[in-house]
């Protein structure tokens, strides 16, 4: 264990320890702040982020520094930062400070450019953003938020969306997600066995159909009508 303290010079297998240990402890702590820390980036998590792998880089590239202290250091910060997120979802004022409200960057077709300058973007950055929207005119555009983890919301006219199966008055169909039998060339056992399909069926299927064997095939999935789509190798 002499590899989480701090040392003159360290072997091959101890820097392998150091770095073996730090990911599992990290993967561990990541775990524990939850997937939020993941899926956005808000003030709380960005500070985070910095601050854990400012930390944590240090000795795993020196050796001089043990291991112990910025292991204590990182507990010490998850735990602050489990308690700002739970401040944050129990304490409104608190909560406005971390994820303030979003600011409009478009209403009524019109572009707000305060708010550009506020939110520091540029024209440019905004009509990127709506383009992946597939919004080509402005004009066309009720609403647009800068939402606090900096991705824009945009709300078109009514008369510009696209109509749903409500609008045109059409019945309603039941929402099914495929089931992914094969994935990379193998055969997930257990989506199969909730289908109608058998391992042999389904090999012999491909076979006779595509010319190729299971190893072939990137991606197979099947709809509650037990309809298989085939997705091969390219």
């Amino acid at each position: 264990m002499d590899f989480f303290y701090g040392q003159e010079s360290l072997t091959a297998i101890q820097w392998i320890l150091r770095a073996v240990i730090t990911f599992f402890f990290l993967l561990f702590a990541t775990k524990i702040m939850g997937q939020r820390s993941i899926a956005q980036l808000g003030l709380l998590d960005f500070t985070m982020a910095i601050t854990l792998g400012n930390i944590i880089a240090h000795p795993l590239s020196d050796e001089g520094l043990g291991l112990t202290g910025s292991m204590i250091t990182l507990t010490v910060l998850i735990i602050l930062y489990l308690c700002g997120v739970y401040l944050s979802l129990k304490w409104i004022p608190f909560r406005h400070f971390m994820d303030p409200s979003p600011i409009p960057l478009i209403k009524n077709g019109q572009i707000v450019s305060a708010n550009l300058r506020k939110v520091r973007i540029s024209v440019d950055f905004l009509l990127s953003e709506l383009r992946k929207e597939k919004v080509e005119d402005i004009q066309k555009v009720a609403l647009a938020l800068w939402e606090p983890d900096g991705t824009i919301s945009s709300f078109l006219y009514p008369q510009h969306q696209t109509p749903t199966r409500a609008d045109m008055k059409l019945a309603p169909e039941l929402f099914s997600l495929p089931s992914v039998i094969i994935k990379e060339g193998k055969i997930d056992k257990h989506e199969l066995s909730n289908s109608k399909f058998t391992e042999d069926w389904l090999k012999n299927s491909i076979a006779s159909t595509y010319k190729v064997e299971i190893k072939d095939v990137l991606l197979a999935t099947v709809d509650r009508y037990d309809h298989l789509q085939v997705f091969l190798y390219k």
